[in-house]
């Protein structure tokens, strides 16, 4: 056994502060002791000195009754009990620490729940078998703590008497925490809170409501990154997301995917990376890489995305909650980040694939949850950083000729082992307001479009472009005609009748704007 020491009494903690003076514990004290080089979880443990148990946003605070044992086994149990299942901190501690030492750990408490889950652990990520024989007996113990993280149903480990419930593969595998507001989002079963609303609209609004979603989502997914499209290209792309869920997901369909999205092909070297990538800017007088994002290695690229293809399919069974199955394939590509150009867009068809696939998104009509990220731009931006900017300080590169990044050390693990807790309420939040608003709105807009056209209808026989050229130019100028138009398109109209027109016009659609 090793004689590290884990009992360090803080109150500044890797620059965060506790909420009061305290003894590490848990995972934190076993990254202090082994100086790991992984992200802080999001939230730590403290043992109060002042025989106190609360949270805060970033700790969990214990009373000294708690206080585990000054070895690294103790340290594991607390972090396991209390903490959950950190994959990529066991990854790294597994790394450095000796086979033998983990050996003696479990023998110490064969039969434990704790020294079985380390045990299973041990051998699942190192794809090492140890020296110790299979179990004859005992009961079968989850590997996950439902109370603490969400699982699948999960296979049983004979051999270690576990319920392996991870939501993942040992080449792919973000875990997502339990939240109150992530439990209170899957309690409100937003998915028939969405199919209620939809009965209601007529089939004929419902249709043509979902034409303009598509090229509303569509057209949102090319504004965060920066570019307008044309109508022919986003209605393309709009095309290719109504299809989400059609086609199974494969390495082949994320190509083709990226050929759609990328129009003009001569200067974006297609298919997976054969170089380093990275997001970020360019230093304006040497041109020296600023990145914000790093990508993973592209020597790495090939197996992440068949780990998250595998982990696609362990997490389509129905119990797996459909919001956060999106968050982990979804944001788990596009921190991957495998393509030259595309990744963002992809990223995005990815939720409604997902959506698509565990029916959350049933009535035909597309989830353009493109609309709600795009109104919530500085979240998404934040939340993309959360996991980005964490990563920088464990990542080495060097600068290439063309100002391209090589990474120089081992990340891979970085992209299979992530907390997606963060990313699955962010996404959560915009299907939430997707549902209240966006669709919502659109379904309104033209009921009300349809009754100002039975008025114009009725009273001037107007053909369907011209309604729709009135109501653009009415759009335009809040409710009022423009002389340009009262001079050329509409110039046969009276004075009464302009009067009308932008009268009915204001009744019906300006408690909208």
């Amino acid at each position: 056994m090793n004689n590290k020491r884990f009992s360090l009494k803080i109150t500044v903690f890797h620059g965060r502060s506790t909420p009061e003076e305290g003894v590490l514990a848990g995972y934190g004290a076993i990254i202090e002791a082994y100086k790991l080089q992984v992200p802080m979880p999001n939230q730590l443990t403290l043992i109060s000195l002042k025989k106190r148990k609360y949270n805060t946003t970033n700790w969990k605070v214990f009373t000294s009754r708690h206080q585990p044992e000054d070895n690294l086994y103790k340290q594991l149990i607390f972090a396991l009990k209390y903490e959950g299942v950190n994959l990529l901190l066991f990854k790294k501690l597994f790394s450095i620490v000796s086979q033998q030492e983990i050996e003696e750990i479990i023998q110490s408490e064969m039969f434990g729940q704790y020294s079985r889950r380390i045990w299973f652990l041990y051998e699942w990520l190192m794809q090492i078998k140890l020296q110790i024989p299979d179990l004859d007996r005992g009961n079968t113990v989850p590997l996950l703590d439902k109370k603490i993280q969400y699982a699948v149903k999960g296979t049983r480990s004979t051999r270690h008497r576990i319920l392996n419930n991870l939501p993942g593969t040992v080449d792919f595998c973000p875990l997502v925490f339990k939240t109150e507001k992530l439990e209170s989002y899957i309690a409100a079963n937003l998915s028939n809170k969405k199919d209620v609303f939809l009965n209601s609209v007529h089939k004929d609004i419902l249709q043509r409501a979902s034409s303009f979603l598509l090229l509303k989502d569509s057209k949102a997914s090319f504004t965060i990154e920066g570019e307008s499209p044309g109508n022919n290209r986003a209605t393309r792309w709009g095309k290719a997301i109504g299809q989400a869920g059609q086609k199974p997901l494969s390495v082949a369909e994320l190509i083709r995917l990226q050929q759609i999205v990328i129009e003009n092909t001569r200067f974006t070297n297609m298919g997976l990376r054969t170089e380093g990538g990275f997001v970020g800017e360019y230093d304006r007088g040497t041109g020296e890489p600023l990145p914000e994002h790093i990508s993973a290695k592209q020597q790495d690229v090939g197996k992440l995305l068949n780990g998250l293809i595998a982990t696609n399919s362990i997490i389509q069974e129905e119990t797996y909650d459909a919001v956060l199955a999106a968050a982990s394939i979804a944001f788990g590509f596009v921190f991957i980040h495998p393509f030259s150009d595309g990744n963002g867009r992809i990223h995005r068809y990815l939720i409604h694939h997902l959506l698509a696939t565990k029916e959350f998104t049933k009535q035909g009509v597309i989830f353009p949850v493109s609309a709600s990220i795009l109104d919530h731009i500085n979240d998404y931006r934040k939340v993309l950083e959360t996991y980005s900017h964490s990563l920088l300080d464990f990542i080495k590169w060097r600068e290439t000729a063309d100002h391209n990044v090589e990474v120089t050390n081992e990340t891979i693990d970085f992209y299979r082992y992530f907390d997606a807790t963060k990313q699955a309420e962010f996404l959560y939040d915009c299907v939430n307001d997707t549902l209240d608003r966006v669709i919502p709105e659109e379904v309104g807009y033209l009921q009300k479009y349809d009754v100002f056209k039975r008025y114009l209808d009725n009273n001037y026989e107007m053909p369907d472009k011209l309604v729709a050229l009135l109501v653009r130019f009415l759009e335009q100028n809040k409710g009022v005609l423009s002389k340009r138009a009262l001079e050329k398109e509409f110039s046969e109209l009276t004075d009464k009748e302009i009067q009308d027109i932008q009268t009915n016009y204001s009744n019906i659609f300006m408690e909208m704007l």
